[in-house]
Formats: C-alpha cells, sequence, structure tokens
C-alpha cells in the first residue's frame, strides 16, 4: 500500500474489514521502511474508510508501529475516526496505549515539525489533564496558540463559538502518556479505589509493587476510597493490616473514607485502626482540611529506611533520561538547556530560595527515581501557558509542576522502550520547599547534572 505524504505524516488509507486475516494483506514492513526512509514526522493509518475493525485487526499494525518507532522513533498511530472508533480503541487498549490517536489527519498536523509556527488558534480538551498539559505543550512549541478547556461543560460552551477557534481537539490522545494507576489530589494523596465484597482477591488486584515505588518517591498519604464497599472478609483485613505495618516503615499514613460496617464485624474495624489506619466519613474531610494534610503527612516525607546504589544499567540511560528532561522544559521555556556540569554525588543544593521540586518513580525492567529542582518562575510560566493566566496561586503551580514532570516521565518511558527496556511511571509527588525533598533523599547518592535555561538554574538528580 503507497502512503500519501503531507506536512511530515505518512498516512496509509486501508478500507473496507480490518481483522486478523485481513489487516495484514494491507501493510507491510517494507511498505513502512520505504515511508520512514522520506524522514517524515508520523506514520498514521486513516480510519476514514474502514467500516469494521477488531483488536486482532488494529494488533497487526501495532507491532508494525512497535517496530517503526524501534528504528527511527517516528510518532505512529491512527487518525480520521469518530467517537464511536475512538472509544472502542481506548477499550481494547486501556492503560496500554503506546501509539498515537487524532481525530483528524488536519489535527495530526498541528503535532507535525513540518507545520510549525502556523499561529492557529486551537481549543482543547481531554478528561486526562496529562493528556491536556502534554497537548498544550506540544501545540505551544509548535507555534500555535492552545486554548485549554479544563471541563467538557467548558469545552462545549467554547466550542460553540467556532468561529474564535481554528481548530477544536477532542477525543485525540498523545502515546506517550496515559500512565493512569492512581489519582493524584491536593496534598500529595493517593487514592486508591476498592469496591464490592473484598477477599484474597484484594492482594492480586492490588499493584503492590507501584504502592512501594510511590513511598519510595515519596508519598506519605494513602486514601482508599471505599464508598462502594459492601463487606470484607478476614483475608482482606489482613492484607490491609500488611499493607500498614510496612507503610509504618515509611512514617506514611493509610485512610479509609467512605466505608461502612453493615455487613463487615466491627471488630475487623478495630484490628484496622490497631494496625494504625484511620478512617473518615467523607472525602473532603481530608481533601479540604490542610491542616489535617499536613498532620497525616501529605505535605511531609520521613526519609527512606534501606539505601540502594546505582547499576551500570541505569547509569548506563542517562542519556535518555536528561534527554526527555530537557526536551520537556525547553519546550515550555522556549529556551535551550546549556549543561554545567555531571557527577556521581549525595544530591547539592547550594541555592534553597524559591525552588520548588518534584521526583517521579519508575520500575519494571530498571527501577530508581528522577528528581528535578525547578526554580519557581519556570514552573509559573508552564503554569501561564497552560491556564492561560498569570498565578501566584502555589497549589495551582505545583499542580502544573506535576503534570509537566509527569510529561518527563511519559518521555522516559517512550524512550527506554525504543530500547526493549520496560518500565512503568509512579504518578508525580511534589514539594513545596527543597528541605522537604531533602527529608525524602538525604545520603541517597546519585547521578547529579546541573542545567541552566537563559541562566534560570536547574537541577536534574537520578538516584534509587
Amino acid at each position: 500500500m503507497r502512503p500519501v505524504v503531507k506536512n511530515g505524516i505518512g498516512v496509509f488509507s486501508p478500507q473496507g474489514f480490518l481483522d486478523g486475516n485481513s489487516s495484514s494483506s494491507f501493510l507491510s514492513m517494507d511498505d513502512l521502511a520505504a515511508t520512514s526512509a522520506l524522514k517524515v514526522d508520523m506514520i498514521l493509518v486513516s480510519l476514514k474508510r474502514v467500516i469494521f475493525f477488531n483488536k486482532n485487526g488494529l494488533d497487526t499494525f501495532i507491532k508494525l508501529f512497535i517496530k517503526v518507532r524501534q528504528s527511527n522513533h517516528a510518532t505512529v498511530g491512527f487518525c480520521d475516526y469518530d467517537d464511536k472508533k475512538f472509544n472502542a480503541i481506548k477499550v481494547f487498549y486501556k492503560d496500554d496505549m503506546h501509539f498515537s490517536l487524532f481525530k483528524t489527519i488536519e489535527i495530526a498536523y498541528l503535532f507535525s515539525s513540518s507545520f510549525k509556527n502556523q499561529n492557529k488558534n486551537v481549543l482543547l480538551y481531554s478528561e486526562d489533564k496529562s493528556q491536556r498539559t502534554a497537548m498544550a505543550i506540544e501545540l505551544h512549541d509548535n507555534g500555535h496558540n492552545p486554548v485549554v478547556a479544563m471541563t467538557q461543560e467548558e469545552f462545549k460552551q467554547k466550542a460553540s463559538k467556532k468561529e474564535a477557534y481554528d481548530y477544536i481537539i477532542d477525543s485525540t490522545f498523545l502515546g506517550q502518556m496515559g500512565q493512569k494507576i492512581a489519582t493524584r489530589v491536593t496534598g500529595n494523596a493517593i487514592i486508591y479505589s476498592i469496591s464490592s465484597f473484598l477477599d484474597a482477591e484484594i492482594g492480586n488486584k492490588f499493584n503492590i509493587e507501584y504502592h512501594n515505588n510511590s513511598l519510595n518517591v515519596g508519598f506519605r498519604l494513602f486514601i482508599f476510597d471505599a464508598y462502594k464497599v459492601i463487606s470484607m472478609n478476614i483475608h482482606a483485613l489482613n492484607f490491609f493490616s500488611r499493607l500498614a505495618s510496612s507503610a509504618a516503615e515509611y512514617n506514611a499514613t493509610i485512610c479509609f473514607v467512605g466505608m461502612t460496617f453493615e455487613k463487615t464485624p466491627e471488630i475487623f474495624k478495630e484490628n484496622l485502626e490497631d494496625s494504625g489506619i484511620l478512617f473518615y466519613e467523607q472525602m473532603d474531610d481530608i481533601l479540604q482540611n490542610k491542616e489535617l494534610l499536613d498532620e497525616l503527612g501529605a505535605s511531609s516525607a520521613a526519609n527512606v529506611k534501606s539505601k540502594r546504589m546505582l547499576n551500570k544499567k541505569i547509569v548506563t540511560e542517562l542519556p535518555r533520561f536528561i534527554d526527555a528532561t530537557v526536551a520537556t522544559i525547553e519546550m515550555m521555556t522556549n529556551s535551550k538547556a546549556v549543561k554545567q556540569s555531571a557527577q556521581v554525588q549525595n544530591i547539592e543544593i547550594t541555592d534553597k530560595t524559591d525552588r520548588i521540586a518534584s521526583s517521579i518513580g519508575y520500575y519494571g525492567n530498571i527501577d530508581g527515581m528522577v528528581i528535578l529542582v525547578f526554580p519557581k518562575e519556570i514552573a509559573k510560566k508552564a503554569c501561564e501557558l497552560l491556564i492561560g493566566e498569570k498565578t501566584e496561586d502555589m497549589e495551582m503551580i505545583l499542580d502544573t509542576l506535576a503534570e509537566l514532570v509527569n510529561i518527563v516521565g511519559g518521555k522516559i518511558k517512550t524512550l527506554l522502550s525504543d530500547e526493549g527496556i520496560s518500565v512503568n511511571i509512579t504518578l508525580p509527588r511534589t514539594y513545596h520547599d527543597v528541605d522537604s525533598l531533602l527529608e525524602v533523599i538525604e545520603n541517597r547518592k546519585g547521578v547529579q547534572v546541573d542545567l541552566s535555561f537563559n541562566d534560570d538554574k536547574f537541577l536534574f538528580f537520578l538516584t534509587r
């Protein structure tokens, strides 16, 4: 099949039915290799003429996408679909979408480097906050003017004024993002949702590796949304008791919200309270009480007891971590990074004034933690880009910082995947000040890289 190449994008347009039997006849690795040789930014498969597809049919393309990304790092994915097809793809691949989705080819052009500096006014919305942030930064970097709708209602209201925008984006997905295991909320708490009858299966369903890495990153408050829990048995009780005991080693707090004990023995609640778990009736009882959040540990961090050394495999991949970080910061500051020094040491921050920080963990084939220390002004610039106005609201600035670090994590995940290294990432943990960060990583040795963006000092630290 021959592609149509325009604005740096090669588009294949199969037609008819895509299933496991027919897809391989539409597109081959030789077709993709020939297109890659044209130095395109993206290789996309248009679904405009596709009447029906199933997961087996799409899997054939996705296997080819993986090979393309490993060879030339081009963006790969699908375009030209309606909401029904978009939702079907999301159901098929859920949180494992390493490819991109563009509702129309015209929307894809906006993200192509061959379509830069067109100064287009673009309204965008995604229910995924990380996706909204990533798209806004990419569009801004390409010379467009993104307007971000924070809610679906706001999006509908603004989209009704079509004359105000050159393009309107929804039902679009950038493939390097989308690590959604839990929800970050104000106060650096992680919320887990549980429901129905809790038994021994909770131990299989709960991602303990993710939880432990969140502790390692510095999260200290974990809330279980238990409004929909009907009851639990002794096996679930023992699981949560063990979870609370391990959390105590980090001075972390576990809370249950909305749990009723109409069908659960009251003695279970007493046992859980004895293990250190706290119970609250409403989520707002915690999240809207900043003093309580501080008391529960959402704004502090105890040092991790066990210290692990960096290994050769992690240090070998250091350039990829740096590339992901620098690319993101350059996009949001419109400036070039200058590397000033790099060495293995305990983290050293000589100037703590007007500095805020964030950390993100990764685990899988390799594991560890990336720490970024920002000048507050850089975070303010990013916040202004995303909300369209200046702000001194520290919580909003920290939320923006977390989303930027989440993008860094997504890029790291993609770059490592291209090398056959599979990792997952935790949610970002943010810190109001440098001292709070140092409580987490005190005495940890790592690779420190000092960078400068337009004379603003910026610190990168990779550790375990």
